[in-house]
């Protein structure tokens, strides 16, 4: 790794460590606050969630500052600077979880924001730029709401991002209301958001700099506290996909008469595992996954050759060309599979999700920083969508910090250390520093 000239703040480092104590008193407070038997429940737009907002926006208040909530219900807490006319810094997450999940996912990012600011504050340090500390709404929103739309839902309603028509066709899976009759009740006001400019105008806004635990084993394993991250994977998925062939007597029928669902679908899950594995060889950032393969409960038996299998899957990549070529790759296969075994099978609707590439230069800083503070890190994608990508996508600098997080995420054994969110939390303020203090 090479030399850094990245100096951090002797004054704002020292600070952030002494505030660790802080850090996990609010994440217990947070814990406390929604525990739901082994786990915690934080429902987007109900109580849970709002618990969390009103105890950050307590805690912002308390250090002074500026605190507000948007159209869309997203908190942001103002750390004023010197100079308020120049366009801010933004970081944070969210703070809903999904039904008996970790008390990390999404926290982690608020209270890291909260930490840094407090640190600067306790330094005597006050920025040139504005620093704003956000918490969104409803990024779990793929947990909590069916129906047409496009998930990190508080984010993109802020951005101006929601698709036309999505604040009527989410719909909330508690509740039977659609996200506009949630907000409503919330106390917000979904009609801004509809009719008005975008909450969050990219012209005002220097970047974004979000921090989330790692949702898959990759810094675990290796044991590195730190990941840096360079891009978030695009995602082509099938998401009610189905192969139907004919109802048959197991026994009766020979294998040049069948139509069978299950072995036509077993194909194509082995073509797709063969071209990742070839992909992958070859250097190609790819996950391909079948998330599901289910036979008909009502008529399927241990004597019939199966006639239906229902099925989804999602191939994600940081690389366009990539997605294109495992859609083709699919598509192509599924015909020859079809004409092989005799049966149907449908890819649509066919969902495509572009990938969002975290700014360059954010990354390089946030590399600098690690390196600075003699902190060990690993470069790496993110596999899983975040609101960063909706910073990304509308045009505002977007970065992403990882920590080390052992049992995966989106269920209550989430294992974050606070010694790794520590080490994570001082890069994200030595880094915020450097690009809204004296530079």
């Amino acid at each position: 790794m090479p030399a850094s000239a990245f100096l951090p703040s002797p004054a704002l480092d020292a600070a952030v460590v002494a505030r660790e104590t802080f850090a996990a008193s609010v994440f217990e407070s947070l814990r406390a606050d929604s525990v739901d038997g082994p786990g915690v429940t934080r429902t987007s737009y109900m109580a849970g969630e709002q618990r969390a907002h009103d105890a950050v926006a307590e805690l912002a208040s308390g250090l002074g500052l500026a605190v507000s909530v948007d159209a869309a219900g997203n908190l942001a807490a103002r750390f004023a600077g010197r100079r308020p006319e120049l366009p801010a810094w933004i970081t944070g997450s969210h703070l809903d979880s999904v039904h008996v999940g970790g008390n990390f996912d999404g926290a982690a990012g608020v209270v890291a924001g909260l930490t840094a600011i407090a640190a600067m504050i306790d330094a005597g340090l006050r920025p040139q730029r504005d620093i704003v500390l956000m918490a969104f709404r409803a990024e779990e929103s793929s947990t909590w709401f069916v129906g047409r739309h496009g998930g990190h839902l508080g984010s993109r309603a802020a951005l101006g991002s929601l698709w036309e028509g999505e604040l009527d066709s989410a719909i909330h899976v508690a509740t039977g209301r659609p996200l506009r009759a949630m907000m409503t009740e919330a106390g917000f006001d979904p009609g801004r958001i509809e009719t008005g400019p975008s909450i969050l105008n990219p012209a005002d806004y220097a970047g974004y700099i979000e921090l989330h635990i790692e949702q898959g084993p990759i810094l675990e394993n290796r044991a590195i506290p730190v990941g840096i991250v360079t891009g978030i994977r695009g995602a082509y998925r099938v998401r009610n996909g189905r192969v139907l062939g004919a109802y048959s007597h197991s026994g009766a029928v020979p294998h040049e008469y069948r139509q069978d669902a299950v072995f036509a679908m077993a194909d194509l899950v082995m073509a797709l595992d063969g071209e990742w594995a070839r992909r992958r060889a070859a250097g190609e950032d790819l996950v391909v996954t079948v998330g599901k393969f289910a036979t008909e409960a009502e008529r399927h038996s241990l004597t019939k050759v199966p006639g239906q299998v229902d099925f989804a899957i999602d191939i994600r990549s940081q690389g366009r060309d990539t997605l294109d070529g495992m859609e083709t790759f699919l598509r192509d296969k599924a015909r020859m599979i079809e004409a092989q075994r005799g049966v149907a099978l449908t890819l649509e609707p066919f969902d495509r999700s572009s990938p969002s590439p975290m700014a360059p230069l954010l990354v390089a800083a946030l590399q600098e920083g690690a390196e600075g503070l003699g902190i060990p890190y690993l470069t790496m994608a993110s596999g899983g969508g975040h609101d960063a990508q909706d910073f990304a996508d509308a045009g505002i600098p977007a970065a992403m910090i990882f920590v080390r997080n052992d049992k995966g995420s989106h269920n209550p054994n989430e294992a974050m250390e606070i010694a790794d969110f520590m080490q994570a939390t001082r890069v994200l303020a030595n880094v915020l520093w450097a690009m809204a203090g004296e530079a």
